[in-house]
């Protein structure tokens, strides 16, 4: 396998494995191949949620190892794009696996280019030597493949209804770019396009200082919140939480600012403090208010999808306003 430029280059020896293996309800095997791989990412991505909580309460979010494991582990909170890479390639890298950072552009909802502020993972398993295959890990996206992607143009891969594929492109210069899409009711969309341009954690340092800190983040103030299961994908965009289901429908329900904390607690599993309580209740309260003054910089929806039957008691059905993925 490709070595790490530093065998300790994901701080895996700082990690506390049997906690993180007993937060994502992990009890198989340990080693690294490509069952193992699947399984891992399989497990965190459906236990562990993404969330900004500590971003619309004006917190930065530390990217040191500890830190992530105090908060997505101990204290069962969820994260962004580059706490769930950190924290699952620190867990990939002490099982044996090697892993590389990448850095992608969102494309869902963009009308520009958007800089490369999304964090995912390229993977090689013992089997890569032989087999000469390579795996893309991307659990801090929100809308996740819930299993590795083979790092090769038209690759796909479908679980338990969800499909996501790979389509390269080539740019002007003739560099290579690959595209993470979703199938969706209008066919196949992009959610975001990397280069293999290897990024260390260093970098991801240096974006995350921006998304978590800067006045302009699409998570400045937008409380956002996903839940990425088998059967369903929870969206929380402020007071409005929207669920697709694998086929692309989607149901729609609008909450009060007071219901908020609730709401993380009991769908996203996202257990804060209740001293917490009252300053998201407020921030969220601002952001509603002034969302006409700052327009939502999350990617908007396809211009309709599919009508079901409310999937909440008493839930108002209507098209979804956003498509369910992040800004970064």
């Amino acid at each position: 396998m490709m070595q790490n430029d530093d065998a300790t280059a994901w701080q895996g020896s700082r990690l506390d494995l049997d906690a993180y293996l007993l937060r994502i309800g992990y009890t198989g095997e340990l080693a690294p191949t490509i069952d193992v791989l699947r399984a891992l990412t399989r497990a965190h991505i459906t236990a562990i949620p993404f969330e900004v909580v500590d971003i619309v309460l004006g917190r930065p979010v530390s990217l040191d190892l500890l830190d992530l494991q105090n908060k997505l582990v101990r204290r069962r909170r969820g994260g962004y794009c580059y706490e769930h890479n950190l924290l699952l390639a620190a867990a990939l890298e002490r099982i044996g696996f090697s892993v590389t950072g990448l850095a992608s552009r969102v494309r869902v909802g963009a009308d520009g280019i958007r800089p490369a502020t999304h964090a995912l993972l390229r993977v090689e398993t013992a089997e890569t030597a032989e087999t000469g295959r390579v795996w893309v890990c991307d659990p801090g996206f929100g809308r996740n493949p819930l299993e590795p992607v083979e790092l090769a143009d038209g690759a796909e891969v479908t679980s338990d209804g969800w499909g996501f594929r790979l389509n390269r492109e080539t740019t002007e210069l003739g560099d290579g770019v690959y595209a993470l899409q979703a199938s969706g009711p209008q066919g196949w969309f992009d959610l975001h396009a990397f280069t293999l341009d290897q990024r260390h954690p260093q970098d991801w340092l240096v974006a995350n200082h921006f998304l978590s800190t800067h006045p302009r983040s699409p998570f400045a103030c937008r409380l956002v919140a996903q839940k990425m299961g088998e059967r369903e994908h929870h969206f929380l965009d402020s007071t409005v939480l929207t669920t697709v289901l694998p086929d692309g429908t989607a149901t729609e329900r609008r909450f009060k600012p007071q219901e908020i904390p609730a709401l993380l607690q009991d769908l996203f599993e996202v257990e804060l403090p209740r001293s917490d309580h009252s300053q998201l209740i407020s921030r969220v309260t601002i952001a509603r208010e002034i969302d006409a003054v700052y327009p939502a910089t999350l990617p908007q929806p396809p211009s309709s999808l599919p009508r079901v039957k409310p999937l909440w008691e008493g839930a108002v059905h209507r098209p979804s306003r956003k498509m369910p993925v992040p800004a970064s």
